[in-house]
């Protein structure tokens, strides 16, 4: 489970992350702060696996807050101006929220901090792995060795598992926030593939669990490049 605090001059901006924390399993929000030297104080303390974080607060910006930090816990930053994203990423930001924060991106953030956390949930074996999928008023924990393949249609995509589908409303290109780059490949405008289920490859199409699943032209290359083929 992924330890984390929230750091937030707004109560209500807390009041979503809390919110969205309690509604998965694999985060415990440890506290929330409204005066970031009360958090400066507490990490000196204790050790946190991740941190949310607003830029523009009193006394002391986000971005100055992260400087002062050693060890460096993941940080997220919650903000409500895009302008500032370069320079999270220059602090090697795990992500950049803007406010007003969807569950959707929540989501995909806390995704990659399971990436990046050795635990239970991420033990460098694939099939353990586990991601959050939202869909609709549902959201899942579902394991990526489980994933065959996904399949946009449309405003949505379509998560074909071993045993059942799940229906997302979600852009292809954010797909890869939801599962892992070193796992999956895009075959198609409208196909990502995991590797592992690969059974065939044809010139056109190639076959995961019986199912046909067409190439692109322009992914014919990079995909016979990834796996090695001439």
């Amino acid at each position: 489970m992924i330890s984390c605090i929230a750091i937030d001059d707004e109560p209500k901006a807390l009041e979503v992350i809390e919110r969205y924390c309690h509604k998965t399993s694999l985060v415990d929000l440890k506290a929330t702060f409204r005066e970031p030297v009360k958090a400066i104080e507490f990490l000196n303390r204790e050790k946190i696996d991740l941190i949310f974080l607003d830029i523009n607060m009193p006394d002391i910006s986000g971005m100055q807050l992260v400087q002062t930090l050693s060890p460096r816990p993941m940080i997220i930053f919650t903000t409500a101006y895009s302008h500032y994203a370069v320079e999270s990423y220059d602090l090697n930001a795990l992500d950049y929220l803007l406010k007003p924060i969807t569950f959707e991106r929540y989501l995909a953030a806390i995704n990659k901090a399971v990436g990046k956390l050795p635990s239970k949930n991420n033990t460098g074996n694939e099939d353990e792995q586990t991601v959050f999928i939202k869909s609709g008023p549902q959201t899942y924990q579902v394991k990526v060795g489980e994933i065959l393949y996904l399949e946009k249609d449309g405003n949505y995509i379509t998560i074909h598992l071993k045993d059942r589908n799940i229906l997302i409303r979600e852009n292809m290109g954010d797909i890869f926030d939801l599962v892992p780059a070193t796992d999956f490949l895009r075959v198609h405008k409208s196909y990502v593939v995991a590797i592992k289920h690969i059974a065939m490859i044809e010139v056109h199409q190639l076959i995961i669990n019986g199912e046909k699943i067409p190439i692109g032209s322009t992914y014919r290359d990079p995909l016979r490049s990834r796996l090695g083929l001439k």
